[in-house]
């Protein structure tokens, strides 16, 4: 799966253990972009901690129980709800601290990981050590090409799902959008339920990940109250 990025580090350069960001309905993608509005104090921690980090690297990961993540209340730390074992580490690529003492922060996908074990919190924050292994093809060089996918066979349901929504877009921008970026896009920000984002996080390759986001968006236009399934 491929994107514009900076550098792509060896298997070898990637950490033995990863701070990690749970959250319900957020996946990254490998060369995807994930920007986040960081403002409880275990999470503020994680991205200090990751800024002073050499690689600056946080890994995304869902809870398994949806909203089971909690907040801190009280200076109390909820307890920690099991996790899917597939996540993503991305490289904090943009900061910013705003005056009301949050960060945003922009994530770029670096490589997906399973989850091997989890490590004890530091400063309220969980981290595990991850396994790059079976994911190491996502360190592979970007492809640009054209023709990767069945454009045509994307672009019908997308916008069947879009009209059915009533949402608006640049389709021209759409047009020039390389397909694999287009596809990472869409699989990180279309509304899909946290299950079905998991399920296109473990996609091994872009045709198959392809083909998952266009079941998903016929599926998800069939049962939007007042489509027509056969106008698709």
């Amino acid at each position: 799966m491929s994107s514009s990025v900076g550098a792509i580090p060896r298997l070898a350069d990637l950490p033995q253990t990863l701070p990690i960001f749970p959250l319900t309905g957020a996946i990254l993608m490998p060369y995807g972009r994930l920007p986040l509005n960081v403002f409880e104090p275990r999470y503020l921690a994680l991205v200090e901690d990751a800024l002073g980090a050499r690689d600056r690297l946080v890994g995304m990961i869902q809870p398994r129980e949806p909203g089971s993540e909690g907040m801190t209340r009280g200076g109390v730390v909820p307890p920690s709800p099991p996790l899917y074992t597939t996540g993503c580490a991305g490289r904090i690529s943009m900061f910013s601290e705003t005056d009301d003492n949050r960060y945003l922060i922009t994530l770029v996908g670096v490589c997906r990981f399973e989850l091997a074990e989890e490590l004890p919190q530091t400063r309220g924050y969980r981290r595990v050590v991850p396994n790059f292994r079976p994911w190491q093809a996502d360190l592979e060089p970007p492809s640009t090409a054209r023709g990767a996918i069945d454009r045509e066979s994307l672009m019908r349901p997308l916008r069947a799902y879009f009209a059915a929504r009533s949402i608006t877009t640049d389709w021209d921008a759409v047009a020039q959008t390389p397909d694999d970026r287009l596809v990472i896009t869409l699989a990180m920000n279309c509304p899909f339920e946290p299950q079905e984002r998991q399920a296109l996080l473990q996609c091994k390759s872009m045709p198959e990940l392809t083909r998952a986001v266009i079941t998903l968006l016929e599926m998800a236009t069939s049962t939007t109250p007042g489509s027509d399934p056969a106008k698709h």
